[in-house]
């Protein structure tokens, strides 16, 4: 397989991040609602507050590893561009497919920012896996992080709600239109 993308499919470079992008932004649902939970149950359980703290801090050096991936991906776009959409795509698809994809950027760039933003506003610190610390971006403010929590929760059921057109998409292709759309970002698969 190649590492560039060719006319007819993503290489290998551009499906191992779209995948990693994935699995990092499920991870981060998992992390963020097991943080929720608890701070739900320090009340009851005293430790529950260290797991809240462990669980964010992962959550954070996740979410600035996927805002690496999304710069990484679109200079690795820049370079190898994807191929292009099917010539019998209709030119609506083909608009509703590049915002998509302008939408999923546009997310992967916010959603790290807010959480950064929060943080510095909650005034704790963010730490890449305890490798370096990122020096807060804005004084403390209690107000300001009430925004950007509200902000980052809107942006994730957003990223949701992309996310679902663009599978549902997916899968018209494969199983309606029967063209290569889908298969093209499989790793497993061939023309």
């Amino acid at each position: 397989m190649d590492l560039k993308n060719t006319t007819t499919r993503y290489g290998v470079i551009s499906q191992g991040i779209h995948w990693l992008i994935v699995a990092l932004i499920i991870t981060q649902y998992v992390l963020a609602t097991l943080a929720h939970n608890a701070e739900h149950d320090r009340a009851t359980h005293p430790a529950a507050a260290l797991q809240q703290l462990a669980l964010l801090a992962r959550h954070k050096s996740v979410g600035l590893t996927i805002f690496a991936l999304a710069v990484l991906r679109l200079l690795w776009r820049w370079y190898s561009p994807p191929p292009p959409f099917p010539p019998t795509m209709p030119r609506w698809q083909v608009n509703a497919a590049r915002l998509t994809h302008y939408a999923f950027y546009a997310l992967l760039f916010l959603l790290p920012i807010s959480g950064l933003v929060m943080s510095a506003a909650s005034n704790y610190p963010v730490s890449y896996f305890g490798l370096f610390t990122i020096p807060n971006v804005v004084a403390p403010d209690e107000a300001l992080k009430e925004v950007m929590k509200e902000r980052h929760e809107m942006l994730f059921d957003i990223l949701v709600v992309v996310a679902i057109v663009h599978v549902i998409a997916a899968f018209k292709h494969h199983f309606v239109d029967r063209d290569d759309v889908f298969r093209r970002m499989l790793p497993w698969t061939q023309r």
